[in-house]
């Protein structure tokens, strides 16, 4: 197996330690799909979907996905994998507090929040023997592209059959320590331009480019010539943070991280531990503050989760350097305190998180919102976090699923309505990767 070394300043905990191979008999992944089931699942009676044990996947969720378009899939009632939830080990009481210091903060919950108790039911795998799966873009229609962080190629997973394609090489990635092919997005104009952005690391910075995708030409030969709409991102064996997403504005979300230097954090002209927020074409957006800047939040450390609640706020998961992991409630202009503050620290002129973890039960990657909730996957955790939350609220601690079951847990897709995706990490170099690995998993969630 392969361990990613461990660099850069601090700790040097970059995505978690790594791991330990798994112990012969180990009952996660494998063991409980193909040729060893002991008829049980998760601690039910029975699994939630009939399995295709030839065919290696189950029998409806992948045709689902094809004919929803990446909507909600078929729904399968089930109780918490093995029975109620876990709480955040290791954690002090308030780990989730109300508000987390935001401004507009409700103190009791809303008619609308979610239940305090929530739960996932795997539904099946759209793929598997995937290397190194970092960003993921669901298509119209519903097959969807995967980045290989470490290979720098885009491939195409197809719905109907789980098929893994290859559909081209992105020019100039340099591999190495946690940098690579990392945040791939689609435009928000894709149906007519056809534009996929990445973020990727190169030999001088990290950085992002759009690429044209024509899948009349042959496999493997897809993409067009790369189109570098931002560059200048500082790069590292670590922290390179790497999450792409579009808002609900039509705009370029980036999160990235400090690169092992922390002092880049509080830095406003760098662009090293910060939330930027550009135009489609890698310019300053209005509104944002500083009219020249595409710097919109400062003091991170390392972000690789963005997502948008119904109401459309940013929220962005990073990860702490030796105490805590933190989801934060992103807004313009706020310093979220790095070097000088690490989780809930209560100091002036600092914004303190909503919710934070030791850093062995997260390592937080990629979020997502579903059922009220912020979801967030652990790469050392290894397990995925239900924050619920009435407004910018928690309105109970945080539960974790899939504890140790899949290992480290890279990306987190909505699909819409209690839909999700969710991308396992354990070709990263970090992890133990047994037959199969890695995958991307279907879930119903509430």
């Amino acid at each position: 197996m392969r361990y990613e070394p461990r660099y850069g300043q601090g700790d040097g905990r970059g995505e978690g330690n790594p791991g330990v191979p798994a112990a012969v008999g180990s009952p996660r992944r494998d063991d409980r799909w193909v040729g060893k089931w002991d008829g049980r699942w998760d601690g039910h009676s029975a699994p939630p979907v009939a399995y295709d044990v030839a065919r290696g996947r189950p029998r409806s969720v992948l045709a689902a996905l094809a004919l929803a378009g990446c909507g909600a899939l078929l729904a399968a009632g089930c109780s918490p994998p093995g029975g109620e939830a876990a709480r955040p080990g290791g954690s002090p009481p308030g780990t989730a507090s109300p508000g987390g210091g935001s401004p507009g903060s409700s103190g009791s919950p809303s008619p609308s929040a979610p239940p305090a108790k929530g739960a996932v039911t795997v539904t099946g795998e759209v793929a598997k023997g995937l290397e190194s799966p970092w960003g993921v873009a669901a298509l119209p229609g519903g097959d969807l592209l995967v980045a290989s962080r470490d290979m720098g190629t885009i491939s195409r997973v197809r719905a109907g059959t789980g098929a893994v394609t290859p559909i081209g090489e992105v020019p100039g990635v340099m591999r190495g320590g946690e940098g690579g092919l990392l945040g791939l997005a689609l435009s928000p104009t894709f149906a007519s331009d056809r534009l996929v952005y990445v973020y990727f690391t190169t030999e001088s910075d990290n950085r992002i480019a759009r690429l044209r995708y024509d899948d009349q030409r042959s496999a493997g030969q897809q993409l067009g010539a790369p189109d570098t709409v931002f560059r200048g991102i500082p790069k590292g064996l670590v922290h390179n943070g790497g999450r792409l997403a579009f808002g609900p504005d039509k705009m370029l979300y980036v999160g990235t991280g400090e690169t092992g230097e922390t002092g880049l954090a509080q830095d406003k002209k760098s662009l090293g531990g910060k939330i930027l927020r550009m135009t489609p074409d890698g310019e300053p957006v209005h509104g944002n503050p500083e009219a020249d800047s595409v710097v919109y939040s400062y003091g991170h450390r390392n972000v690789q989760g963005l997502t948008w609640d119904e109401d459309k706020r940013l929220w962005a998961a990073e990860f702490g350097q030796n105490t805590w992991d933190e989801l934060n409630l992103i807004e313009p202009g706020v310093n979220y305190g790095w070097p000088e503050a690490e989780g809930k620290a209560g100091r002036p002129g600092f914004r303190d998180p909503v919710a934070v973890w030791k850093t062995g039960d997260a390592s937080p990657s990629g979020i997502a919102w579903a059922q009220g909730s912020i979801w967030m996957a652990g790469l050392k955790g290894e397990r995925l976090w239900r924050i619920p939350l009435a407004g910018t609220t928690p309105v109970a601690e945080p539960e974790a699923f899939l504890q140790g079951r899949y290992g480290r847990l890279r990306t987190v897709v909505p699909l819409g309505g209690d839909a999700l995706l969710l991308v396992t990490s354990e070709t990263d170099g970090r992890g133990s990767p047994e037959g199969g690995d890695d995958r991307i998993l279907t879930l119903t969630v509430r």
